[in-house]
């Protein structure tokens, strides 16, 4: 059996169209998930009981169920209640709501680790409890726990391909489309893993250069 890959690199509009579509639901999921989850994390760690017990029934619920019921429910559920978006919308939405409950608690890990005495001495200093968290506790909390952040939103990012199961234009998406037009499944999926692999590389290596730069750096 031969292999010829050029029918499937003659279809690279569509692959650059899903890899770009990808980065997107990347980019958009990690800034607002990583936020998300860092005001959850917040709220279970200092909040008021009712506030814990909200974000702590999101959190179970996310984490104990799989990611596809997910997508489906806020793609094919929500409409039952009148509530309907495009599937390039639910698409980034449940991976905002799943990188967010994973977040928070990598999040509340980093914040329980902040020493008291630190704590102790801006209050010292008069400073509010906003100026506390993101100047004395936020910063360091991030810092520790960066690398696990970075690697939840590298598996938010290969689980993204799920999102073809709804029609999202991703890549996954477009090697099926292209393997369906070209009778060419192996160079097909070589070519999206490969490109899923440069993917989480690049994203990895950029995240671990702005996190101690611009994120966790003291202001």
């Amino acid at each position: 059996m031969s292999f010829d890959f050029s029918p499937v690199l003659s279809q690279w509009p569509m692959l650059l169209n899903g890899i770009a579509i990808t980065l997107m639901m990347t980019l958009a999921a990690t800034l607002l998930g990583i936020a998300l989850g860092i005001a959850c994390g917040w709220g279970r760690a200092n909040g008021p009981r009712p506030l814990r017990w909200l974000i702590a029934s999101y959190v179970e619920l996310v984490r104990n169920t799989p990611y596809i019921i997910q997508l489906f429910f806020i793609f094919f559920g929500l409409p039952a209640v009148g509530v309907q978006m495009t599937a390039l919308t639910a698409s980034v939405l449940s991976l905002i709501l799943n990188l967010g409950a994973y977040a928070s608690e990598i999040a509340r890990a980093g914040i329980d680790n902040t020493p008291r005495s630190q704590i102790e001495a801006a209050q010292s200093l008069a400073l509010n409890r906003w100026q506390i968290f993101t100047r004395v506790v936020l910063p360091p909390a991030l810092g520790r726990v960066w690398p696990a952040l970075v690697s939840q939103v590298i598996i938010i990012m290969l689980g993204s391909a799920v999102c073809s199961q709804i029609s999202t234009e991703e890549l996954s998406f477009s090697a099926n489309l292209i393997a369906s037009r070209t009778f060419r499944n192996f160079e097909a999926y070589i070519i999206a893993a490969a490109a899923y692999l440069v993917l989480a590389i690049a994203v990895r290596q950029i995240l671990n250069w702005i996190g101690p730069r611009f994120i966790f750096r003291r202001p």
